[in-house]
């Protein structure tokens, strides 16, 4: 059962003097959308009757089956701290539907409900904890994004150094209104990076949780006159912008991870459930990185995981088991960074994690050493295999890979044209290296 109902949602904007309402929902490639409406438009809105040109947007359908409408999920109802308090603005996330009443199979939220049924069905609840990173730059004099910081900050460093303290912490603050607990927050590695991590929650609410975290971080840092990004690696030769995402499923309130009779106290499941995330992970990579600027954070030495491997406490590997044991304990996936779409990457998680518990499958052997460090041939002779190294490589690993292509649905190949155009579009350019590099010399 909800916490709202109509008649809630009804109340409140009443009694808050909510004049607009932003009807949400998110593209295929991790764009927020949205539909305004006065409040004159609730009572529609609440029946699910506000539309929308579905072939406007990206990765979407086609001209001829455009008409589509948005459905509120009411328990995401919240009013926008960060607007004005005379005419207050409120959002409500939105199911993309078709007019024949059938949830539209491209909505990303829609392939993340469909894969979290089937973990349903088997008995298990996927709980998700999001890390994410992000820059704050300055604007120059026309407010145009920079990559410039005053910030001289490093590693959980604070004022006077990071200069992003008072913005990192009025977004914690509009989240925790907003209902998003946060956990943690502190500068990065970076000069002018932060980190801000949500408290696990069930996966649809975590994906949820995450788009209402980049749209607070991106406005309240506009409001401070710096440039919010989650670029993955908007600097060359510093660190690069993750998102690590920390996985568990659960039973009736019980962490299924944990097995305190088990090796490191890791059940059985968890490890097949590791499994199968290392058998899928090239597979979901165009996914949980999916930009060109992806693959140059994917490089050794730079914290970035780069190799399909495991361990409980070593930061190189891919997959990582941190502490404590017992109620949290969780899986740590370490390659997604913050510019993916976070129901699609929910949902090939937990669909690779499923086929490793169907199948009873066993990680590789659990690797302690630095992985940085390691020589290649040392790496092939332990049977290491390699994140994909660019865009187009990764897309090849999804089109091949039957599990993240069936988690998707029938707009996998959508998304994989899409990424397809953007390769071909990196590749024909010309850069500002290569006529620096040949220009002269040749």
């Amino acid at each position: 059962m909800g916490r709202y109902d109509k008649g809630d949602i009804l109340h409140m904007i009443q009694d808050e003097d909510i004049q607009f309402v932003r009807m949400q929902f998110t593209d295929l490639f991790g764009q927020l959308k949205n539909v305004a409406i006065t409040a004159s438009q609730i009572r529609r809105a609440l029946d699910g009757e506000i539309m929308l040109d579905g072939s406007s947007i990206q990765g979407s359908v086609r001209v001829e089956e455009s008409d589509q409408y948005l459905r509120p999920d009411l328990d995401t109802f919240t009013v926008l701290p960060w607007r004005p308090q005379y005419g207050k603005v409120a959002r409500l996330i939105c199911d993309v539907y078709n007019p024949d009443g059938s949830p539209f199979s491209g909505d990303p939220r829609n392939i993340l409900k469909r894969v979290l049924a089937r973990a349903e069905n088997m008995g298990y609840t996927f709980h998700v904890g999001p890390e994410l990173e992000f820059f704050l730059f300055q604007t120059d004099e026309n407010g145009n994004p920079t990559t410039q910081t005053s910030d001289e900050a490093g590693y959980f460093d604070l004022g006077p150094l990071d200069h992003g303290e008072s913005t990192r912490r009025e977004v914690a603050l509009a989240l925790e209104q907003m209902g998003i607990e946060v956990e943690a927050s502190h500068h990065e590695t970076a000069a002018g990076q932060h980190e801000i991590d949500l408290k696990y929650t069930p996966a649809l609410t975590a994906a949820d949780n995450i788009m209402t975290f980049k749209l607070a971080v991106k406005t309240l840092a506009q409001k401070n006159g710096l440039h919010a990004t989650f670029m993955p690696k908007p600097i060359a030769g510093t660190a690069g912008s993750g998102m690590h995402i920390n996985m568990s499923l659960f039973r009736e309130g019980k962490n299924l991870f944990y097995d305190e009779n088990e090796p490191g106290k890791l059940s059985l499941l968890a490890r097949q459930f590791i499994a199968g995330l290392l058998a899928h992970a090239r597979g979901f990579c165009a996914l949980s990185n999916p930009l060109v600027n992806s693959y140059k954070r994917l490089v050794p030495g730079y914290e970035a995981p780069c190799y399909l491997s495991w361990s409980a406490s070593n930061r190189s590997a891919l997959v990582r088991i941190p502490d404590p044991r017992g109620r949290g304990t969780r899986v740590e996936l370490r390659s997604p960074d913050p510019a993916c779409n976070p129901y699609l990457v929910f949902a090939a998680c937990l669909a690779a994690g499923l086929e490793g518990i169907e199948g009873g499958l066993t990680p590789p052997p659990e690797i302690g050493e630095n992985l940085y460090t390691l020589s290649a041939e040392k790496l092939a002779a332990w049977g290491v295999e390699r994140l994909p190294a660019s865009l187009e490589s990764a897309v090849e690993a999804m089109e091949a890979d039957g599990t993240v292509m069936e988690a998707m649905g029938p707009y996998g190949t959508q998304y994989l044209a899409g990424k397809r155009r953007e390769w071909e579009e990196y590749r024909t350019q010309v850069s500002q290296w290569e006529l620096e590099r040949y220009l002269v010399t040749y």
